[in-house]
């Protein structure tokens, strides 16, 4: 490895996915929903698909509805394999009745 490339930036990085926040209710676990569009295989028609990911969150900054990134991550439990990286628009919260 050349002396003037920092080891971290040759670090093999892993997916990133950017997704709806649907779930907050388990402890330190967000449910995140990223959709795509595809063309059908067949009908070449655009089909939009969508997929769930569980991702650790460790400060609890996500609510529903936010749209955030996540990143790979090792497995943390059975279903958890992705890690909340940013935030990157906060869901507009309603003002409440008093």
């Amino acid at each position: 490895m050349p002396e003037n490339q920092d080891p971290q930036a040759t670090a093999k990085k892993g997916q990133e996915k950017i997704g709806q926040v649907v779930s907050t209710k388990m402890e330190k676990t967000i449910v995140v929903e990223v959709s795509r569009r595809v063309a059908h295989p067949f009908y070449r028609r655009i089909i939009k698909k969508r997929k769930k990911f569980y991702a650790h969150d460790e400060q609890g900054l996500a609510k529903v509805g936010d749209v955030v990134r996540i990143v790979e991550h090792r497995p943390l439990s059975k279903l958890k394999r992705w890690a909340l990286a940013e935030v990157v628009r906060a869901a507009v919260q309603v003002g409440e009745a008093q």
